[in-house]
């Protein structure tokens, strides 16, 4: 009895979607008789959970779950997964629960629009937890008061039914219950199981791996500070290519995961006020604005998660520090070369002594940087001329043309 084996760990979205697609369909070509899930999740989006429970109940496969290894969790759309299996486990040491739905800020929903989502979502987790008549009291509970449940509780509650330290003894479990499937029920012992584990494919992985708050993090900070000096080096084109590359990649993650988007746009103004720095005098505040904003925004970025945070504060400190060097040094320098004086051009003349070749009441020639001008003064303030002899010095005060206006050092 051929069992194909696959496991999704982390957050349910569109990669775990196509992941169920491809098993399902792998099981029919290679015969499978069963499929197992193995789940391990914080939860996800709302429909890429509803579009993994619609290819679950439609296959003529019969899905089952186990949540494990010991350690892991079923919460939010995990369980509405684990209601719709045809047989589901726990690995001791697990837990299960917690499908109130939440924002994309991770925060509650605002009363009206919550009793549809809820009421909703609690039609369907009854539906499907009926099918197996499993206890559909939990099920509501956990979907309205966030309730959670041990691995050891849940089994002799009939939130699952069975608890298993690994999958092989899971399926033997399962051989012993059965498998309720469009032949009936079907039993098996241990001898004729012949678990074939799924590859992911390569799309797959990378997927997978963007869906995870500490990358999706670099990323969205790593897009910032190389779009950041692109725009105060303008030209140099490679930071803006992977900054654009980077930025894109962290905000698809986040349009997956539960982020505050209060967060995300402190993070983005600080951007703004780094980018301040360069043609403002504020004497540092704007750039300690600017690394403040960061931090609040990284702190806030991903919602607490059963009282951990999401991102390791040793991360945020890191990262935050890190970011805030680069790019307060690229504004710093950015905002140095802006206000230099220019090193090159006629505007250099400015301010530098020239020698006088011949001078007639308000006109003359004088000489500078080895090139010959016409010179002449401010009419304000010598209005009936001066005498300077040959050879003498003056200072360039300003340039028109071709004409240079002068004075007396």
């Amino acid at each position: 009895m051929k069992v194909l084996h696959y496991s999704i760990e982390g957050g349910i979205g569109p990669a775990q979607v196509e992941l169920t697609e491809s098993v399902l369909r792998q099981a029919e070509a290679v015969g499978a008789q069963f499929v197992v899930l193995q789940l391990d999740t914080p939860g996800g989006l709302v429909s890429s959970m509803r579009d993994i429970v619609k290819e679950m109940l439609n296959s003529s496969i019969p899905v089952l779950v186990w949540v494990g290894p010991r350690g892991s969790r079923a919460a939010s759309a995990g369980v509405f997964i684990v209601a719709a299996s045809s047989f589901a486990g726990m690995a001791p040491q697990t837990t299960m629960g917690a499908a109130s739905p939440v924002d994309v800020g991770g925060k509650n929903i605002d009363s009206t629009m919550s009793k549809k989502v809820v009421n909703d979502l609690v039609s369907l987790i009854r539906t499907v937890a009926a099918r197996q008549n499993r206890n559909l009291n939990w099920y509501e509970d956990a979907v309205r008061s966030s309730t959670t449940i041990t691995s050891e509780r849940a089994a002799t509650a009939r939130v699952v039914e069975v608890v298993a330290p690994s999958i092989q003894d899971f399926l033997i479990q399962a051989g012993k219950h059965g498998i309720v499937s469009l032949d009936g029920t079907v039993h098996f012992s241990p001898a004729q199981l012949e678990i074939v584990e799924y590859e992911p494919t390569f799309r797959y992985n990378v997927l997978s791996w963007l869906i995870d708050p500490q990358i999706a993090y670099l990323l969205l900070l790593a897009g910032v500070a190389c779009l950041f000096i692109e725009f105060t080096h303008a030209g140099a084109m490679i930071p803006g290519i992977i900054g654009a590359f980077c930025l894109l990649l962290g905000l698809y993650a986040m349009s997956i995961l539960p982020t505050n988007i209060a967060g995300l746009l402190l993070i983005l103004f600080s951007i703004v006020l780094f980018a301040l720095e360069i043609t403002v005098t504020s004497y540092g505040l704007l750039s300690m604005g600017g690394v403040a904003a960061l931090l609040i925004g990284s702190l806030i970025l991903f919602p607490e998660e059963g009282g951990h945070m999401a991102l390791p504060i040793s991360l945020i400190l890191g990262t935050t520090g890190s970011l805030a060097v680069i790019m307060g040094g690229t504004a710093y320098l950015a905002a140095k070369a802006l206000r230099k004086k220019p090193a090159s051009g006629v505007t250099t003349m400015i301010g530098e002594k020239a020698e006088v070749v011949s001078w007639k009441g308000t006109k003359g020639k004088v000489f500078i940087y080895g090139t010959l001008w016409s010179a002449q003064i401010e009419k304000e303030k010598y209005p009936d001329g001066i005498e300077l002899e040959n050879g003498s010095h003056v200072i360039v005060k300003s340039i028109d043309g071709l004409t240079v206006t002068i004075d007396i050092e």
